[in-house]
């Protein structure tokens, strides 16, 4: 009886136990130096930033490195292409992107389903149009260009054109140039 019970205490202390060592080592993954090289070749992208990354976003690069032997030679070059658009990223576009994801993923249906034929009306688009639309959007986003706009501040309307001359108007006197 007294077997039995310690039994039951050794199997119930050591099943508290595994859990919470799996979480730990979840967490920890490896740095850059301990990838493998078809790991290294498939991540390298990410390669400036991987040994600051958190494991959680590490394990999440390593389960795609880990697929992409499987996928089509179309898939793979989109998967290099998103880690090279996500490496250029700021740190803060970066946190938009994901900020924006999150929201999207707690979207009602009905506002996802208008975002996807938004998205597939922009997908059919003219190239010159798409990047007439990212030059615009560039424009709105802080820190893209010179001269954009920042958010909570007003942006200046554009002055207004000159009045073209009255027809019966006698042609203006020079003036003299302002000093500067």
């Amino acid at each position: 009886m007294a077997r039995a019970a310690l039994l039951a205490a050794l199997i119930a202390l050591f099943s508290l136990t595994l859990p919470a060592h799996a979480v730990v080592t979840d967490l920890v993954q490896p740095n850059w130096a301990q990838l493998t090289p078809e790991q290294k070749q498939i991540l390298a992208p990410l390669a400036a930033e991987w040994d600051q990354m958190d494991g959680p976003r590490r394990k999440k690069w390593l389960g795609i490195a880990k697929r992409y032997p499987s996928m089509t030679p179309d898939e793979q070059a989109r998967v290099q292409k998103r880690m090279k658009d996500w490496a250029s990223l700021t740190p803060a576009q970066r946190k938009a992107a994901r900020e924006n994801f999150q929201k999207l993923q707690k979207a009602p249906p009905e506002q996802k389903r208008v975002i996807k034929e938004k998205w597939q009306e922009y997908k059919e688009l003219p190239p010159e149009e798409k990047k007439r639309l990212a030059e615009s959007a560039a424009r709105k986003q802080p820190g893209t260009k010179p001269g954009a706009v920042t958010p909570g501040k007003p942006t200046p309307p554009p002055p207004p054109p000159p009045a073209p001359p009255a027809a019966d108007a006698a042609p203006a006197a020079p003036q003299a140039a302002p000093a500067q």
